[in-house]
């Protein structure tokens, strides 16, 4: 049973199937799309957690797993839709989407805002906290990160099997050289002033 108080959900019993876990990757980038992942976890799964605090290997098994063990719905906002309505829409947009994909479930956001969108509650850390939520990270991240490793056969010159398209260093020498691709969000403010070639 959960229980609403205030802006914090509290989670009473371990019935998993009746909860959907949202959660985000590539809200930071500089390049590639937004993926919102949401997850109704029908089965316990060992192990889930944050996505950041796992590694590659042990992220790709886990996935695997989730999604057999799931109902899941992975909902993307690319580049060049993020430069033309902005990112808070486009997460508005996802989070939409996925209610409609689980109206019949009680849904939980990892953070602090809804983005407008009724019908769901948030929670800080939620990640750390709720099983779905640690799933619905998990696979977001997955997808989005193999999603930019194909983008690297593409655009070989910008790495972004590396940094999945953060704005590195490395990224940011590399947009300084080649310019931005078709997967950059130009909307995006980035700092060139340490390249002689400077795009701005």
């Amino acid at each position: 049973m959960a229980k609403n108080s205030g802006n914090l959900f509290e989670f009473e019993d371990t019935d998993y199937s009746r909860y959907c876990g949202i959660d985000e990757a590539g809200r930071g980038p500089i390049a590639g799309a937004l993926v919102v992942a949401g997850v109704v976890l029908e089965n316990e799964i060992e192990g889930l957690k944050d996505s950041k605090k796992l590694t590659q290997k042990r992220r790709e098994e886990l996935s695997e797993k989730i999604k057999k063990c799931s109902k899941y719905y992975i909902y993307e906002v690319g580049a060049k839709k993020i430069d033309k309505i902005g990112l808070s829409k486009a997460i508005k947009e996802a989070l939409e989407a996925i209610k409609i994909e689980f109206k019949a479930y009680n849904i939980i956001f990892d953070g602090n805002s809804k983005f407008g969108v009724d019908g769901i509650e948030t929670m800080i850390k939620a990640d750390d906290k709720i099983e779905a939520v640690k799933a619905a990270s998990i696979l977001a991240k997955v997808y989005r990160d193999n999603q930019m490793i194909e983008y690297a056969k593409q655009y070989p010159e910008y790495g972004f099997e590396k940094h999945k398209g953060y704005g590195t260093k490395a990224h940011l020498e590399a947009v300084a050289k080649y310019g931005y691709c078709e997967i950059h969000r130009k909307s995006f403010k980035i700092n060139l002033s340490f390249a002689e070639n400077k795009l701005f």
